[in-house]
């Protein structure tokens, strides 16, 4: 069980030491972080999308989408403009520049896996063992809607 517990240690520290350096190429060739990449990719896929459905694709804090999104916008890769059917409501559209962004960048990462045609089997394979890393590592008090033990 020792072998396997490191190889599945190696594993992981070769997923995160690649998604580290491609989080750097895309730091370093378009100033973007992987998180704006991803966000730019799912309004590529949608005129307009309210900031609320965004947040619900993501599974992410409210503020960390709004720090990402507003870094968007001040470099010009989108907009974001009150809904016209409610006032309160937020609706975040890509720009060209945000379109031309997305065609440049490298296609990698969780991105991909909505770009490119894969296996069903593996997308479940991968799902589940991701879920497991997420137990067998002990974070679940740590997934978003959990609050983690304070000392």
């Amino acid at each position: 069980m020792q072998q396997q517990a490191l190889s599945a240690i190696v594993a992981w520290v070769r997923l995160e030491r690649a998604l580290e350096g491609y989080g750097a190429e895309l730091r370093r060739r378009f100033d973007i972080t992987p998180l704006q990449l991803a966000v730019l990719h799912i309004l590529a896929e949608r005129p307009q999308l309210p900031l609320a459905a965004l947040r619900k694709t993501l599974v992410m804090h409210p503020a960390t989408l709004g720090q990402a999104i507003d870094a968007l916008r001040v470099k010009g890769h989108c907009l974001v403009r009150r809904d016209e059917t409610d006032k309160r409501a937020r609706v975040v559209a890509i720009t060209p520049q945000g379109l031309a962004l997305v065609k440049e960048a490298p296609l990698a990462g969780p991105d991909r896996l909505r770009q490119v045609d894969h296996e069903v089997k593996r997308l479940d394979g991968l799902t589940a063992a991701l879920g497991d890393a997420v137990e067998l590592f002990g974070l679940g008090r740590w997934e978003p809607g959990q609050k983690p033990d304070r000392p």
